[in-house]
Order: structure tokens, then sequence, then C-alpha cells
């Protein structure tokens, strides 16, 4: 958690409101394996990270809402009984979005004031909307009293994506955001929406997030073809969700899919059982499997999935020239966005040197280099 971040939204809060807000934090996450898993009801492995979004919020006498967001120096004025979603691809449709889905739950909000800034990366597929939609509803939540459990909340959170936002995202995100433990990763059942904690001895090794810094326009257009495609094979062989089939089941309709649905099928299938895999591996202290599982998962993710592109394969190449990287991956839903490199403490400078130079070179623009540490979830800060 960034101390500097409390500090700043505190402050800008009592000098616009003139009142002492409730401060929240909530980070935003990682995830070490198991990719696009998470709507095909299977398993992910996310971690709560030190990087987040503060959020200031206190009820408002003035019969109406207002939100800040102080990275964007954009303010936004509302009522409670007039909401709809902005144009696509505005910030404001987060909080409409949650305050929405409270109401629709028929509980009662009054009117708030609300100012946010974060830490966490653009694109770098750090899950900074979770993050804000989860500060919201759990500011909200404590502010108005209105009892929701953290199960409650990260529903409303998903379901403000889907309807406002207009993401059809997984509840990986939101679970990661609200539920993380310090030096911890769940490993994250989606269908149950239940996860066991996994503390994680790095030993001396530690977690590198490389940002391309590039985010390529496929990224919705495909998640959502993605996501149909493995719905429609799932309805072919008569279960709820990919995580129910096994390769012997892939092979009995893989005359009636194309190759392309079918290797990305059979990608889900693989990386839900590389996800299992890897809590065994976290249990054993055994890095090196975890690291090889993490450069299979990426594999995957790029040759069966489609979902990488080349900065993001160039940066896992590089990766895998050095002996000191146990494992990296393309992380996210692809087409830009971070790799995640599993690294030798005493190698991390001189690997991320390395890397940035060689990124430059080749697409003549410059990478970004992230330390994170596994963080406490979505929590109010006294």
């Amino acid at each position: 958690m960034s101390d500097k971040l409390i500090k700043e939204v505190k402050q800008k809060f009592t000098e616009i409101f003139t009142i002492e807000p409730l401060l929240i934090f909530s980070p935003g996450r990682i995830n070490i394996i198991g990719e696009h898993t998470d709507y095909n009801g299977g398993f992910v492995f996310p971690a709560a990270v030190d990087k987040g979004i503060a959020a200031a919020i206190q009820k408002s006498d003035t019969g109406s809402s207002t939100a800040i967001a102080l990275d964007l120096d954009s303010t936004i004025q509302f009522e409670l009984d007039k909401l709809k979603p902005s144009k696509e691809g505005s910030w404001e449709n987060y909080v409409f979005g949650v305050v929405a889905e409270i109401q629709n739950r028929n509980k009662i909000i009054g009117d708030f004031n609300i100012i946010f800034k974060g830490n966490i990366p653009g694109g770098a597929g750090m899950s900074s909307s979770a993050a804000l939609e989860n500060s919201v509803v759990f500011g909200l939540n404590e502010l108005f009293e209105l009892g929701l459990t953290k199960h409650e909340m990260i529903l409303i959170s998903q379901k403000a994506e889907h309807n406002y936002v207009g993401v059809n995202c997984g509840i990986m995100d939101q679970y990661a955001s609200m539920f993380g433990i310090k030096d911890h990763a769940l490993h994250l059942d989606c269908r149950t929406i239940e996860s066991r904690p996994y503390k994680i001895d790095f030993k001396d090794h530690q977690l590198l997030l490389i940002n391309t810094n590039v985010k390529h326009s496929l990224s919705d257009s495909a998640y959502n073809d993605r996501r149909s495609a493995c719905e429609s094979i799932s309805e072919l062989l008569g279960i709820d969700f990919l995580r129910d089939a096994t390769e012997a089941d892939l092979e009995t309709v893989i005359n009636k899919v194309t190759p392309t649905n079918y290797q990305k099928a059979l990608y889900v299938i693989q990386e839900n059982a590389r996800t299992i895999k890897a809590a065994k591996a976290i249990k054993n202290n055994d890095l090196e499997l975890l690291g090889s599982l993490i450069y299979q998962s990426h594999a995957g993710l790029s040759d069966q999935y489609k979902v990488s592109c080349a900065e993001l394969d160039f940066l896992v190449a590089q990766a895998k020239k050095n002996k000191h990287v146990l494992g990296a991956r393309m992380m996210g839903g692809g087409f830009g966005g971070c790799t995640i490199n599993l690294i030798a403490r005493s190698e991390v400078k001189a690997f991320a040197e390395s890397a940035s130079k060689a990124y430059k070179s080749k697409f003549d623009k410059d990478c970004s280099v992230y330390f994170i540490e596994l963080s406490e979830g979505t929590h109010i800060v006294k």
C-alpha cells in the first residue's frame, strides 16, 4: 500500500469537502498462472499486490454526489436516481455501475463524495478496474452500513463491469483484489468462488513485471470471441464449463469444431490442469517446477489460444535466454500488457536492464519494469 497515495487523496478530500473522509485502499492483482480459465469455471492463481487505488469517501448533504479521478483531473456530479452509463470507455461507468448494482439489490444508499487515485500501471493487466469497483462498493458498504459480505461485494463489482462497462469478465480480478492475503497467492475455484491461500516462499527469487507499454486494439473483441468459442464447445460436450472436460472428451468432438477452436479449448483444459500442478509445486517449495509451468502457460497462450503479441513473445524469449529466470509468461487478457517473471533476486537488476535494452532495440519503444510484493486485499486505512 502507498502511504503517499492515501495522504494525497485525504488531503484533497478535506480541502474540497471540508470533512474527514473514510479511507480505503484496494489493490491491483497479478495472476501467477491460470489465464482465461476463470470464465470457463476453472482454477486461477492470483494474488493482491502492493499497488492499487486509494479512495477517500464520505456522505454528501448537497443533494447530489461527486466523484473525482485525481489521476485524470476529472470530476463528475450525478444524482443517484438518474444513473445511466456514460459513453464507452468513461471512467465514471465503474462508479455508476457499482451504485446501480447496489440499488438493484434493494439496498438504500445516500449521496456521497469520492476522490480516488491509483498507482497501478495503465494497461499492465493488473486490474485497476476491479480495484476501483471494489474501493467504491467497500466504501459505500461501510458508510451506509449495507451489511454486504465480501462475496456479495465482489459480485456487485463484477456486475458493474458487465452491465455498465460492457466487459463480460470473470470473477478473478474482483476476488483477488478483495480477498488478497499478504505473502500469499489464492488458488481460486471460479465456479464455487472459494479459494485456498498458499503462502509462497520465494526464497532467493522474486516476481518481476515487465510492461510492454502496448495494448493492441484486438483485445476486447478477441476476448468475447474466445469466450463464445469456449461456451459453444462446452454446449457441444453437454457440460456447463470447459473445466469439466478432459482432453479425451474434447477428442470426441474434434470433427465438429474448427481446428483453431479445438486448440483454444485444449489450451483451457491444459491450463486448468497446470494451476493444480502449480498449487502442488508451491506447497512443496518447488520453484523450478512452478517456473516450468509458467513457461508452458505462455506457450499455450501464444500458440493455442492466440492472445499474445510480438512484444510479449519477445520478452518471454529474452527471459528464456537467462538461466536465472525460472519462468515467464504474458499475464492478463493479452495483446499487450505485462510479462510476469520469476527470477533470482541477485540477477533482477542485470536482467531488467538487458531485457529493456533489447526491447528498445527491437521495437524502438521503452518497456517498464515493476517490482511487486504480495499484499492484503481491499481494506479500511486507519
